[in-house]
């Protein structure tokens, strides 16, 4: 894997020279729902960074302020915190302002991905395919309101908090009689509630790496949950689920879902990594975008480190390119002042 002692090749990026990158913070833990899988991916994330040589360090928000990192001296953060103060905006703002490099998107960019309700305006507003939806702001969760979205979306639908992940919150509902408890179950995690049109077909995601024209999709992979279920449980802890990478699909339907996913990326304005989570309706063979992960898990379950190893990336290199792409948006200092 490596060429000299301090670079190490990989694949579709090149070499890269370990030492140049610096100390490294690894932010892992924090404070949202999503912790305990963020305290899964840090782990992982840091020690295949020191099997290659990086001088990197475990950091957790929760437990650290973090103008320590400029006082420490960090050169460089990844991040594989998850969910809100972690892949919102929120830490990417303070790494911009400490002016330290982090990976993944940047501060808009992560702000809009992590509301499943903007990112659906977005990619409405360029004509990207997403299913039909419902929001449900505190206003509008009275029961009279509620008894209505099985009209507009038909049965069975989702009902998810728009700015969680790792599936909290989330429940299928397959009559009216479930529509308030459910919409009560995601409230508790958000303020606003998403009710979505349920799409019945195979459940996709297919990982980016780069930024801007640079970014390339890498293999799709088709999951296959027990009876569709693909909850919390299932993605980490259990080991019933079925990732299939080659996903199976027709080449032109693989060839789709890398398009779309590209296209919705971008869209967003996403850079260094990112994930996109997309249904193929059974009926009409119909791809759907439902959602654009920007700090996806890297836990041993995870699903970007699966598509990169049949893209010919080990655990490592990927960890490796991800690092080495750590940017600002801003890598330049702002004018002052006039004077």
């Amino acid at each position: 894997m490596s060429g000299t002692p301090n670079t190490v090749q990989v694949p579709g990026t090149g070499a890269i020279d370990v030492g140049a990158l610096g100390r490294v913070a690894v932010l892992m833990g924090g404070e949202s729902a999503e912790r305990e899988v963020s305290l899964m991916s840090g782990p992982g994330v840091l020690g295949a960074l020191r099997s290659v040589g990086v001088d990197a360090h475990a950091f957790d928000p929760a437990e650290r302020p973090l103008h320590e990192l400029k006082a420490e001296r960090f050169d460089r953060v990844f991040i594989a915190l998850h969910g809100r103060h972690g892949e919102d905006g929120t830490v990417q703002g303070a790494l911009e302002l400490l002016r330290i490099p982090y990976t993944g998107s940047g501060v808009m960019a992560s702000a809009i991905a992590m509301d499943k309700v903007m990112t659906k305006r977005v990619w409405m507003a360029e004509g990207l395919p997403t299913p039909r939806w419902a929001w449900l702001p505190p206003a509008a969760q009275e029961r009279s309101r509620i008894v209505q979205v099985p009209d507009e979306l038909g049965l069975p639908l989702i009902v998810k908090p728009p700015r969680e992940g790792s599936s909290n919150g989330v429940t299928k509902v397959r009559g009216y009689s479930q529509m308030q408890d459910a919409v009560r179950l995601a409230a508790r995690y958000d303020a606003d509630v998403l009710c979505e049109e349920f799409i019945e077909g195979p459940e996709l995601t297919c990982p980016v790496l780069g930024s801007g024209d640079a970014a390339r999709a890498l293999p799709v992979i088709r999951i296959e949950a027990p009876d569709g279920n693909y909850d919390f449980d299932h993605k980490y802890l259990l080991e019933d689920t079925g990732y299939r990478c080659p996903s199976g699909l027709p080449p032109h339907e693989e060839a789709e879902v890398q398009r779309l996913t590209l296209a919705a990326y971008r869209a967003l304005g996403c850079r260094g990594w990112g994930r996109a989570d997309l249904m193929l309706r059974a009926s009409d063979r119909r791809i759907f975008l439902l959602e654009m992960n920007t700090s996806p898990g890297m836990t041993s379950h995870s699903l970007v480190p699966k598509s990169a190893a049949a893209a010919g990336l080990s655990y490592p290199q990927l960890c490796l390119a991800i690092l080495a792409s750590a940017t600002l948006d801003h890598p330049q200092p702002l004018p002052g002042r006039m004077a």
